[in-house]
């Protein structure tokens, strides 16, 4: 039977962990690499119904985008998510900023892939994806292409008759990474969460800003990355979380 290592050792062929931002907590984060897994969850958040739906299906390990520990823990409540993992025996993966940042197989390549962008590089050590169009169109345009894309039930743009061809990605939060686009030649920058301030300062830019919002632009990964493991490992059931969702209503 295949182990939490096993698991660990494949996803390290596409998105390895010595990859990840120097701020980041990538790993395995709770549990023990020789945990033998028969299920497993993927999700973008480790959430109390995550945990759930691991614990319904009977899996042994969760893994999630987003890590479950981040900043230094200085106590563990017994209603806690860190506390539930433990006492449950369920194992948490975390593949955060080296799978955005992974080339070949991540969450910036499924997204840009989901909304028409091609040819896309990295810009060297940023977490911003740049590629082409098929065709120039108007911003809104591409935006309604991307709401359709992702399943949004709104998003957010800028200067809806700039002309788009040449698009930044950058699944979550990216709206720091206008100006360096703008530098690069992007005519918009599409993200999943952008301050008023940096909206302010793309407008003076000219660069168009589409906000998908930060699940709807980083959730793009966990169907791709269920079937891929569910190919890797034809011994274990990874199933993708149903719960798992923004929570976000729009009126």
């Amino acid at each position: 039977m295949k182990t939490v290592n096993d698991i660990l050792n494949f996803t390290e062929t596409f998105a390895p962990l010595n990859s990840a931002m120097e701020y980041d907590n990538v790993g395995l984060l709770v549990g023990s690499g020789k945990t033998k897994v028969g299920r497993a969850v993927v999700a973008l958040d480790i959430t109390d119904g995550v945990i759930d739906e691991a614990l319904e299906n009977r899996a042994e390990l969760i893994i999630s985008h987003h890590p479950v520990i981040f900043n230094p823990i200085k106590n563990i409540s017994s209603d806690s998510i860190v506390y539930r993992l433990i006492e449950n025996n369920i194992s948490a993966l975390c593949l955060h900023t080296n799978l955005d940042l992974s080339e070949s197989f991540g969450v910036n390549t499924c997204l840009a892939k989901a909304v028409g962008v091609k040819n896309a590089k990295f810009v060297q050590g940023e977490c911003l994806y740049i590629g082409e169009l098929d065709d120039e169109v108007s911003n809104l345009e591409f935006a309604k292409s991307v709401k359709k894309a992702l399943n949004c039930k709104g998003l957010r743009l800028t200067l809806k008759d700039r002309k788009v061809k040449k698009i930044a990605v950058c699944s979550g939060s990216g709206g720091e990474y206008a100006p360096l686009a703008k530098s690069l030649g992007a005519d918009a920058l599409l993200t999943g969460e952008i301050k008023h301030h940096e909206i302010l300062e793309a407008v003076k830019l000219n660069i168009a800003i589409v906000d998908a919002g930060h699940f709807k632009t980083e959730d793009i990964i966990t169907a791709p990355l269920t079937d891929k493991l569910n190919r890797e490992f034809k011994d274990i059931e990874f199933i993708k979380s149903k719960s798992c969702t923004d929570t976000v209503e729009y009126l």
